[in-house]
């Protein structure tokens, strides 16, 4: 077992929520690669702000409405001097948020080479994205260690711990070695890829029986989980029983299928506020029919094989030139990974040879946003969409697809969706296109701007009870009761 290290506060921080729940149940811990807020420096003082993100958003308001302790990396903390260091930790403290602070090297290896550079593809199904040799797993594990050990210094009996994600699939089995009779619970936020890519690791049991350690392990679809089962199988020679649960070192471990939802009632309140309805005006203003797209920069999200399909559209309906537009917003992400670093530049390219192309001096094809946006903006692009895209190339769940749908209140807009994300399982009266086919996609988006009025709110009223049944709220709660079964 590694020492614990002293730069990570392992203590109990603050008591439960008033609301939290009591008795033996106890509160609960979940733990994360990042806290819900970001620590940077800025001119050497420091600047807490809330993270982005569907795993921070999801989760931030579960942590709140039930109480407990968020474990998780805060930030760069470590340029910033004694006295910034302690009213850091005193915010963190305050919002019952427990701090894994990684070192320049642990960022590098951990987060971007491993988690990012090996995982993260493999997870989306591109092998060709993998470096030629891999280190590091070493590293890896050191990391898991330092959340497990933080983990375990907040723990206590009745306590429920909720672990999530590819960067922290070996944490489940290091808890348990600490605490052998916890109740432990792992979700997978991303796609578990077929086993014959999965098998390209030659750490693929060791990163399996991480997993194992939990009680309950989640995925967004069947899908992932037949495939995480078939490498069981494989592996193993182990059969999930009818029930769901599988025998592992003298337990059973459930394996669920919880499609993670949004906040719909929260996005639809508010998108109809003063301030985002005056942003929509202000986008409707023209006469041109908005197209919209919202992704982090990332290779799995699919935006060249998108304009390209808007490009295909142009030059096969040329009925749409100057009377429509796509605005794409990419936020950085992963700037430091060289994948990420060559997707930009492809973007770049692209967004320029089209609207030089095809542009004209009183109108632009694309209008590219390349930075974070807030969120009254965003839902003002949802609510002036006449066509939402969400074309991902793997995806393992996509939830801009989800808010999209939550914040459209006047039952208007279309969504064209990629049956690669793992929403099209519940989304299904969404257009629904192969995000490799460009000539489907072009399609899809002439079928979406010229859909009849009746269709369109016919499909979106559909969509909504879908999104609103199955919101956030209830995607923590089922989650929680088969952990609660489980046990």
């Amino acid at each position: 077992m590694l020492a614990r290290p002293a730069h990570v506060d392992t203590g109990r921080h603050g008591s439960p929520a008033p609301n939290a729940p009591a008795g033996e149940r106890g509160q609960l811990i979940v733990v994360a690669n990042r806290l819900p807020i970001t620590v940077s420096t800025k001119d050497g003082a420091p600047v807490v702000r809330r993270s982005v993100g569907g795993l921070a958003t999801g989760l931030r308001e579960p942590h709140e409405r039930l109480g407990g302790t968020w474990v998780g990396w805060p930030g760069r903390v470590d340029r910033l001097s004694p006295p910034a260091r302690d009213a850091v930790a005193r915010r963190l403290e305050a919002e019952h948020l427990v701090p894994v602070t990684l070192s320049e090297r642990e960022v590098r290896v951990f987060y971007e080479g491993i988690a990012n550079g090996v995982l993260w593809p493999i997870c989306h199904d591109r092998l060709d994205r993998l470096p030629l040799r891999v280190t590091g797993w070493d590293v890896y594990e050191e990391v898991n260690e330092r959340f497990a050990e933080a983990t375990t210094g907040c723990h206590r009996p009745g306590d429920r711990i909720w672990i999530h994600d590819y960067q922290l699939l070996r944490t489940p089995a290091l808890v348990r070695r600490r605490l052998p009779h916890a109740r432990i619970g792992f979700f997978l936020h991303v796609p578990f890829p077929n086993p014959e890519i999965f098998f390209a690791l030659p750490t693929r049991r060791w990163l399996m029986e991480g997993m194992l350690g939990a009680d309950v392990i989640g995925f967004h679809t069947r899908r992932y989980r037949g495939h995480f089962t078939a490498a069981l199988r494989r592996l193993y020679g182990i059969e999930m029983e009818a029930d769901g649960t599988i025998a592992w070192e003298g337990r059973r471990v459930h394996l669920g299928v919880f499609p993670m939802g949004v906040d719909a009632a929260g996005l639809a309140e508010r998108g109809a506020s003063r301030r985002v309805n005056g942003t929509v005006l202000d986008l409707r203003a023209s006469r041109q029919r908005l197209l919209v797209g919202i992704d982090r920069l990332d290779y799995s999200k699919g935006i060249p094989r998108r304009l390209l399909a808007l490009e295909r559209l142009l030059i096969e309906h040329p009925e749409w030139r100057g009377r429509v537009r796509l605005v794409q917003v990419a936020v950085p992400s992963r700037g430091r990974v060289h994948a990420y670093r060559q997707v930009r530049r492809e973007v770049d390219r692209l967004i320029g040879r089209i609207n030089g192309e095809l542009g004209t001096p009183s109108w632009t094809p694309v209008h590219y946003v390349y930075r974070s946006v807030p969120q009254p903006m965003l839902l003002a692009l949802y609510r002036a969409a006449d066509v939402m895209l969400v074309t991902p190339v793997r995806d393992g769940m996509n939830l801009v697809a989800k808010e999209f749908v939550a914040s459209r209140t006047d039952e208007e807009g279309v969504l064209v969706l990629s049956e690669l994300a793992g929403a099209a399982d519940e989304l299904t009266e969404a257009l629904r296109v192969n995000p490799y086919d460009v000539d489907q996609m072009a399609e899809a988006m002439h079928q979406a701007l010229t859909m009849e009025g009746r269709e369109r709110r016919d499909r979106m009223r559909a969509l909504r009870t879908v999104v609103r049944d199955n919101d956030v709220h209830r995607w923590t709660a089922s989650f929680l009761e088969a952990l609660e079964a489980a046990g």
